[in-house]
């Protein structure tokens, strides 16, 4: 595959999970949001059922392989679990684009987070990191109310998030991505699924009213748009990618706005700009030095 398709690939992908951010808004006030988030994981876990399946066949009898799938399944889904589901929550009370851009964050925080496996953070990544904590400090500080309940679960999230993505990247190595990705769902779905209907109001009809943003985050964020991320990065380098995929934020915004009829105020889309601009800063790939030209 050209790299310029499959970076296209990667801007679809960014492109539908944006769009989640809408759909995720939408079925908060519908449907209880554990409840939701547990469904539409099951939803995304059974739209890659095939590739697990031929997956499996393929590794047969490789008792390491299984084992190493297991312990990065459920990892990777106890991270996600708690991302996602504080996410949603948040949801409750914030607007997709604000979510949209503080989640993003997570980009941010990966790098932090690499100090504990021993590896040192450029002064520019910790230079991004001042502006998009001046920028979540526009778009979430609301003069004498404070910080946004809604804000600041997002925030929570985007922690989550990041540990999730340093699981991704570690057993990514081992197993198969798109496996590994319907086993995490799948994990988030048995912790979902039972705590959603054992603590939030459920009827069939709230399943019905909501079927729409269901069946999107579920089959089309979670089933496609995690399918496109590998088969993208695999021909593309993982600066590019992560500029591609980061531009999720962004359609969130957008979808935000014309979809549901959500607006930014002017301190807001400062904050929004700050937040974007640091995280778009942060996957450059360094700065080197031109040659110099022997006299």
């Amino acid at each position: 595959m050209k790299e310029r398709n499959a970076i296209l690939l990667l801007l679809l992908a960014s492109f539908l999970w944006g769009m989640c951010f809408v759909a995720q808004s939408s079925a908060s006030s519908v449907i209880g949001s554990i409840t939701f988030n547990g469904i539409r994981m099951l939803l995304g876990s059974l739209v890659l059922l095939p590739f697990v399946v031929k997956n499996l066949k393929a590794h047969k009898g490789d008792k390491k392989y299984i084992k190493t799938l297991a312990v990065g399944g459920l990892l990777c889904g106890l991270s996600l679990a708690m991302a996602s589901t504080l996410q949603q929550i948040g949801l409750e009370s914030t607007t997709a684009g604000k979510a949209s851009f503080i989640t993003g964050i997570y980009a941010l925080i990966v790098p932090v987070l690499s100090i504990l496996l021993g590896k040192k953070v450029p002064l520019r990544i910790w230079l991004c990191i001042i502006v998009a904590l001046v920028g979540t400090f526009l778009i979430s500080v609301n003069g004498d109310k404070g910080i946004n309940k809604g804000d600041i679960l997002v925030m929570i999230c985007a922690f989550f998030f990041a540990i999730q993505v340093m699981f991704i990247d570690h057993f990514v190595q081992k197993l198969d991505a798109i496996t590994l990705s319907s086993i995490q769902f799948f994990v988030v779905a048995l912790i979902d699924i039972p705590l959603g209907f054992a603590i939030e109001p459920f009827k069939i009809q709230m399943l019905w009213d909501a079927i729409i943003p269901i069946l999107y985050a579920g089959c089309i964020s979670c089933g496609i748009a995690y399918t496109l991320q590998p088969i993208g990065q695999k021909y593309v380098s993982p600066s590019k990618a992560c500029l591609a995929l980061s531009l999720e934020s962004a359609w969130g915004a957008v979808g935000g706005v014309i979809i549901l009829g959500q607006h930014l105020s002017g301190r807001e889309i400062i904050g929004a700009i700050l937040m974007f601009a640091a995280v778009l800063v942060s996957q450059l790939p360094p700065f080197k030095k031109p040659l110099e030209l022997k006299k």
